[in-house]
């Protein structure tokens, strides 16, 4: 198991410079709202025992260069459970948060709501989705880190609400506690781990390296999106130098330029016919996904996971430092066939990025969406209809690079209409040539006519009004 850290300790691991803020005072008669008989003495001894008077600590921090608001969840007192004083200093901390501007982030650690106070606490969970809630309407970044153990209310609402969900290692992560689980449950899937694998988590961090990965994080989604923009209102009423989101609403389409392309990779000439263009898009030579973003950003963080049970190793999907500094959204296939997962992970990339004002980069490689019977069962169709949606509707330009392979739907419905480029080592396609044939039913000898006859060629795709053009080699 996991080291268990107190409130205090996860606020000096994550930053510097904690500024607790003011207690909302509420008065209690005795043993609580349910006249709950022990009580009081329950309260009292957790008190005694960690130093707290409740069982999440909140206030400000300066993670990296970026002041935040944190919620710190103190698993000794009472389990970390939500109760009515709890709700009161997360919805203060939310308030605080919009009121100067201030990213989000919750530190939890949590058993749930409280029993000591029946219903009563269980609403809790509502308030605290709506101060979610109206925190993404502002366009304010939420992360959430989970502890030993983030379990119940505070793991469906905090945890798993967040715009980037982070754990600690064997962290157990799930809605029912340990105790509340079927008696032959898996303690398996009950897990850090098993949640990213799940896609309900983005990524496992040490403990030593998670100050610097909040810092990564807070640094690209509250930067400025164009120049001169960035400055946000401090708690003293002046202007942050760093840290805290520009606008009051996020930004729409029009005021937020689209990224250019990035430069191609791969072999230069353009392909002499359209099966060289199919030969050139497969060739494993040929520079992927990963080498493109390496290129194109500084630095990046990724996301990983649908949030419905899925992962795909071959969507990578995160957010970057590109050019002149300003960070992008990507997210790019890697040359397999793409798992529903993985479009419903780029969907919520792209969604994100709207709420928080950020341009998109999306690179297009795979010969289709995977057609097995298991993606069948895990909504292939929705999964794309939802990323075609995704994409039409998107508040901030994308921007579409097509590096290799470009087959049928399964690469469209991660293509910008009217902003999408091509490299020269690549082909777009309705079909790939060999089904195309094998649907026309001519034999496997005039595959190669009928790549010709589907123009798939860069400069086809150019002629055609398909994209916008082709990519020159970075120097050229």
């Amino acid at each position: 198991m996991t080291e268990r850290f107190s409130a205090r300790e996860a606020i000096a691991l994550a930053g510097d410079d904690f500024r607790e803020l003011p207690v909302p005072m509420r008065e209690f008669k005795p043993d609580g709202p349910l006249s709950w008989q022990g009580y009081d003495d329950s309260r009292r001894r957790a008190l005694t025992r960690t130093g707290e008077d409740e069982s999440v600590v909140c206030g400000t921090a300066v993670i990296g260069s970026t002041r935040a608001v944190l919620i710190a969840f103190e698993f000794g007192f009472l389990g970390g459970s939500l109760g009515e004083r709890t709700g009161d200093r997360v919805e203060a901390a939310y308030t605080h948060a919009r009121a100067h501007r201030l990213p989000v982030v919750s530190l939890v650690a949590t058993g749930g709501s409280r029993m000591q106070e029946g219903m009563l606490a269980l609403t809790q969970l509502q308030r605290v989705a709506r101060q979610s809630a109206l925190a993404r309407e502002a366009g304010l970044p939420q992360i959430a880190v989970l502890r030993d153990p983030t379990t119940g209310g505070g793991w469906a609402t905090l945890g798993a609400g967040a715009d980037v969900t982070l754990a600690l290692p064997g962290a157990q992560v799930g809605f029912a506690g340990s105790r509340v689980r079927p008696s032959d449950a898996d303690p398996a899937a009950y897990t850090a781990e098993a949640q990213v694998a799940a896609g309900a988590v983005d990524a496992v961090v040490r403990e030593e390296e998670l100050r610097e990965t909040l810092a990564l994080w807070l640094t690209l989604l509250t930067a400025p999106t164009a120049e001169g923009e960035g400055e946000a209102e401090s708690e003293s009423g002046g202007v942050a130098e760093t840290g805290g989101v520009a606008e009051t609403e996020p930004e729409s389409e029009g005021e937020v330029e689209p990224v250019p392309p990035p430069a191609a990779l791969g072999a230069p000439g353009l392909p002499a016919t359209g099966w060289d263009a199919v030969r050139h898009a497969r060739s494993p030579e040929r520079p992927r996904a990963a080498a493109y973003l390496d290129a194109y950003f500084s630095r990046r963080a990724a996301i990983s996971g649908d949030r419905c049970g899925g992962s795909d190793d071959g969507m990578l999907c995160g957010f970057g430092s590109g050019p002149a500094g300003r960070t992008v959204a990507y997210a790019a296939q890697c040359g397999t066939a793409t798992r529903p997962a993985g479009y419903r992970t780029a969907a919520r990339l792209i969604r994100l990025a709207g709420r928080l004002g950020f341009p998109v980069l999306t690179l297009v490689d795979t010969p289709g969406a995977a057609n097995d019977a298991q993606a069948e069962r895990q909504g292939a169709g929705s999964a794309i209809a939802d990323l075609f949606a995704a994409v039409a509707t998107a508040r901030t330009p994308v921007t579409t690079l097509v590096i290799g392979e470009g087959g049928s739907g399964g690469a469209l419905a991660l293509a910008a209409p009217g902003n999408t480029w091509s490299t020269p080592d690549s082909y777009f396609s309705v079909i790939a040539p060999e089904l195309a044939a094998a649907i026309l039913k001519r034999p496997a000898s005039e595959v190669r006519d009928t790549a010709d006859q589907l123009r798939i060629r860069p400069q086809d795709l150019v002629e055609l009004g398909v994209i916008r053009g082709i990519v020159e080699h970075a120097g050229r």
